[in-house]
């Protein structure tokens, strides 16, 4: 080879490679180049046992919805105020029957119209399949009709349509079943990959709304150590990031980097009593246990001021939350209820005994929300102040030792008005059918005002009736009621349309994108 064509030849492949590295680059800052969004939640799979999309397994349903993979037949606005979704109207013909007429224009996200007959079959699987969703329904039977669907209830559900709003009864196509925990919704995005710590999506090309989904792809990763999650955050690993710790948030306060979106909710921190547990039958122990409780000292040390002091189930902006009362804080009047129930003497380290015997109690708790723990650990120190030894079991198998019955105190952040009403919580919760009375709590009168509550359609009665439902629990001391928590997200200043709601559901939409 002469020196003209070595020359030559290096040239051109200078020139190809600078080419190649110019058409790299451009296809990463095209505007035609795929948009990703990267997302941190300590929220899915709560503690890795509810980690799934198909609405009708647990609480899985809330994925479903937070991601934008299902939609249900009513949603709830920022008022907490119900409105139709994928229906378009409902009509109480009587006490017993609605007749609900959908949308004209859905389909799920393999093309296929969303039908009278698609919603009365996804139902009906719910109601066999989901723990809460007959005990809440009362349906006896569905009768589909084109595009109408008009449900039969065994009983009188004034709150039937605030139920409808549930995740739980998001709709999904089950003629495509589930396939590698992947189920078929009709929201701006489709599940294209679903494990214990991720779910990938993609934009749903088929989606119904008037507002099409901004993203290509979203990537949301379970990462349940706070820290871990905000430093994801810090180093531009994710875009956003819900259920940052309280105490991390003052990293994120650089306006030039970052945005905040908070909203309150009515998620609480709640203890409630094992009363399987003999030494929590008597009702002094339990009351001893809520005065040992510092409510306004949890809130303002250990969540930051990021929450209420919580009275009874429902924060006091709604109308069932108000004129309640609560064993006060008072660890003196405390140790003279434990005196009473027969705890006279002390051990060497200062726990109280009768008979010999320490007071010993099992606290459990889980820990994808952070403050659950800090929670455990405050107790622990305050029940020590009046003579009971904690043992703490924070543990992401909660559920396995709620079925053991291995716990006398269980510990948990709830949304209590998820549905805008207050039948949700006590039918859910509290009743002593309740698939969720964890503590086999039974006090007739509550059972008989809850069994009026969901045969009244008056709504000031039913606060009334909810605000006597909460004192009774209170006053039993079944449920101590700690703090009400603002939800946050905390996004990178370029994300967009990605706002904290007051039912906790609402976070992936089509109006989420980055610019």
């Amino acid at each position: 080879m002469n020196k003209k064509t070595i020359f030559f030849t290096a040239a051109l492949g200078i020139m190809l490679l600078l080419s190649g590295c110019s058409q790299n680059n451009s296809a990463t800052t095209s505007p035609h180049s795929e948009k990703i969004f990267h997302y941190g939640t300590m929220a899915y799979g709560t503690a890795m046992q509810d980690a799934g999309i198909n609405p009708h397994d647990t609480y899985c349903g809330w994925s479903t919805v937070r991601y934008g993979i299902g939609e249900t037949l009513f949603r709830f606005n920022k008022e907490m105020k119900i409105e139709p979704w994928l229906a378009e109207s409902a009509n109480q013909l009587d006490d017993y029957t609605v007749k609900i007429t959908l949308r004209n224009d859905i389909t799920f996200s393999n093309g296929k119209k969303v039908t009278g007959n698609d919603v009365k079959t996804c139902l009906e699987d719910l109601l066999k399949k989901n723990d809460r969703a007959p005990h809440d329904l009362k349906i006896k039977n569905i009768i589909a009709d084109g595009q109408t669907v008009t449900i039969q209830s065994s009983e009188k559900v004034p709150a039937l349509l605030h139920y409808l709003a549930d995740p739980y009864a998001a709709i999904i196509d089950m003629t495509a079943g589930e396939k590698d925990r992947i189920v078929v919704g009709t929201g701006p995005y489709v599940a294209e990959k679903v494990t214990d710590t991720e779910i990938d999506l993609k934009k749903n090309a088929h989606y119904w709304g008037k507002v099409q989904p901004k993203l290509d792809k979203i990537i949301v990763r379970s990462i349940t150590d706070g820290d871990a999650l905000s430093m994801a955050m810090q180093s531009g690993e994710l875009d956003a990031a819900q259920g940052l710790p309280y105490a991390s948030l003052s990293n994120f306060q650089d306006t030039n980097k970052y945005k905040i979106n908070s909203a309150a909710t009515s998620r609480v921190y709640q203890a409630l009593m094992n009363y399987r547990t003999p030494v929590l039958q008597n009702n002094n122990v339990r009351k001893a246990i809520a005065m040992a409780i510092n409510k306004d000292q949890f809130v303002s040390v250990l969540l930051n001021g990021n929450g209420v002091p919580a009275i009874g189930a429902f924060p006091d902006n709604m109308p069932f939350g108000r004129g309640l009362k609560a064993a006060p804080y008072d660890p003196e009047a405390a140790r003279r209820l434990l005196a009473q129930a027969g705890y006279t003497e002390r051990d060497a380290d200062g726990y109280v005994l009768k008979n010999g015997k320490p007071l010993t109690l099992r606290w459990l708790t889980y820990t994808s929300r952070q403050e659950l723990p800090l929670l455990a650990e405050y107790a622990q120190s305050a029940l020590k102040e009046i003579g009971i030894k904690l043992e703490v079991n924070a543990t992401d198998n909660y559920k396995d030792f709620l079925k053991r019955n291995e716990f006398d105190i269980y510990a948990k952040a709830i949304v209590t008005a998820p549905t805008g009403d207050p039948e949700y919580y006590f039918t859910s919760n509290v009743m002593s059918d309740s698939p969720y009375n964890n503590g086999a709590y039974n006090n007739p009168d509550v059972d008989h005002l809850c069994d009026q509550l969901r045969n009244t359609f008056d709504t000031n009665k039913r606060n009334e009736l909810a605000i006597q439902i909460q004192q009774h629990i209170l006053d039993d001391n079944a449920i101590i009621y700690t703090a009400f928590l603002k939800m946050s997200f905390v996004m990178k200043k370029n994300v967009t349309g990605l706002e904290a709601h007051p039912s906790d559901y609402y976070e992936i939409t089509p109006e989420l994108d980055i610019n």
